[in-house]
């Protein structure tokens, strides 16, 4: 009886040591959730305010969205807890040197790699993007999840998963000693809808991050009416927009696309342009006017994003030569590297270099028309004489090669052999509607005119990191 009292005094002293223990290491926290062994992390319930999940790498949770790998669980016999970490690629990585720096093995490399391509070419894996590479926790095995640093591999390489889109990804998984297997996921995502509109004070970007839009939405809005619209002098205070699009967000929560423009209007001093969003069923679409006439011109005035305007049209003294000379083209002043597009569907009729234009490409777009790109850095993938290319297609680069004293695109449109000033000239139209094909714009465009008012009114969205 003695010895059943102590035991039973020296239990209940033991709990309350414990206790007090785990109040203050709480309050020391500041209310901080205590450290959670690696076995309860398997279990922990989804919630947006569980430290559990916010702390450390991030860990693959029962039911956890987006990700489509199988639960880990810490019954007996099962499999051990997985971890995922994030790798970026860095400029000159490849698939295998990210891997590498994973912890991966060279047979392990090789495998998974071989894997992958059976989903999506590795060689498409650019700089910036991220590996979500993941570990198997060795047997019993109780780290903290705070407690692993980044870099640090936690356990054996079981596979990768990478976003290829922003509605999949490709899972790489551990299927014995040496095989992986690969498959494409769809991410589970949302989609809305919202109306945005602003007064331009001093741009349209300006104006258009004031109304809440993203980087990627004002960039659909500039494209779509860059046919028909001088962004460089044709914008002016006062002038407003409208517009109606579809944003999606991924299950972790971030907007991963906000281009699909379904209605927009550009007021430039007191004359409304209107462009309605067509689906062809096919995966295309196209933008027509409230007439349904199409918004796509067979050309493009200005074949470069976000460039100025640095010499126009005309006699001019050139810089290099000292004299007066015409000039037959327009010059558009970019950084070095900047992308160049193809103005129009067509032929490549020329790649190559061309005396003091420099690295140059021509374009044949039909019997009429043609156009030529000047004093590029380098050409674009595939870009060679013969080869077809269609509009919006990246043709070259940015450079300063030939007679040029600074880096910029030197372009030219000619029609029947002779240059006209891109800039002033009426450009081909594109493609008109008629018969059953204008019905259904028309009823098309009375329904989303219909939705547009409907929609509430202010701030379209805040971007999110």
């Amino acid at each position: 009886m003695l010895l059943r009292g102590i035991g039973t005094i020296a239990g209940v002293a033991v709990t309350g040591v414990l206790c007090v223990a785990y109040v203050l290491n709480h309050s020391a926290k500041g209310g901080a959730a205590p450290r959670i062994p690696i076995s309860s992390l398997a279990l922990a319930p989804i919630s947006l305010g569980n430290p559990a999940i916010s702390a450390g790498p991030k860990m693959q949770i029962p039911g956890a969205p987006g990700l489509g790998w199988h639960a880990s669980t810490q019954e007996a016999g099962g499999p051990q807890p997985i971890f995922e970490q994030r790798f970026k690629v860095k400029p000159g990585d490849t698939l295998a040197s990210v891997l590498n720096r994973a912890g991966a093995s060279p047979g392990e490399r090789h495998a998974s790699i071989k894997a992958f391509a059976e989903r999506h070419n590795p060689r498409y894996i650019r700089s910036g993007q991220e590996l979500r590479v993941r570990y198997r926790l060795a047997a019993g095995d109780d780290q903290d999840a705070g407690d692993l640093k980044a870099g640090a591999n936690p356990g054996t390489f079981d596979g990768f998963a990478f976003s290829p889109a922003y509605d999949s990804d490709v899972l790489v998984e551990r299927q014995g000693t040496k095989a992986f297997a690969a498959k494409l996921i769809a991410r589970p995502l949302e989609r809305h809808v919202s109306r945005a509109e602003g007064t331009i004070t001093s741009s349209l970007y300006s104006a258009g991050k004031k109304a809440g839009l993203t980087e990627q939405t004002l960039h659909e809005l500039i494209r779509a009416f860059s046919w028909d619209v001088d962004f460089q002098r044709g914008i002016r205070r006062g002038d407003a927009f409208e517009l109606m699009f579809n944003w999606v967000v991924n299950d972790e929560g971030k907007i991963v696309r906000s281009d699909e423009i379904l209605f927009a209007a550009l007021t430039l001093q007191g004359d409304r342009k209107v462009i309605y969003r067509s689906d062809d069923g096919q995966g295309g679409f196209e933008y027509f006017d409230i007439k349904g006439n199409s918004a796509q011109k067979a050309l493009m005035r200005t074949p470069i994003d976000g460039a100025r305007l640095s010499s126009g049209f005309g006699r001019r003294r050139h810089p290099v030569l000292g004299y007066t000379k015409m000039h037959r083209g327009v010059d558009f002043a970019a950084p070095r590297g900047t992308p160049i597009y193809a103005a129009g569907n067509g032929i490549v009729d020329f790649a190559g270099r061309k005396g003091g234009y420099g690295k140059y490409v021509r374009l044949r777009h039909n019997g009429t028309y043609s156009t030529a790109y000047a004093h590029m850095s380098k050409y674009g993938r595939g870009v060679r004489t013969g080869k077809r290319v269609r509009q919006g297609q990246i043709i070259g680069y940015v450079g300063t090669t030939g007679r040029s004293t600074g880096n910029h695109l030197h372009y030219e449109i000619l029609r029947n052999g002779r240059q006209l000033n891109p800039m002033r000239m009426k450009m081909p139209s594109g493609r008109k509607l008629i018969g059953k094909e204008l019905t259904r714009f028309h009823a098309l465009r009375k329904a989303l005119d219909r939705r547009y008012k409907s929609l509430p009114k202010g701030r379209a969205l805040v971007a999110r990191k």
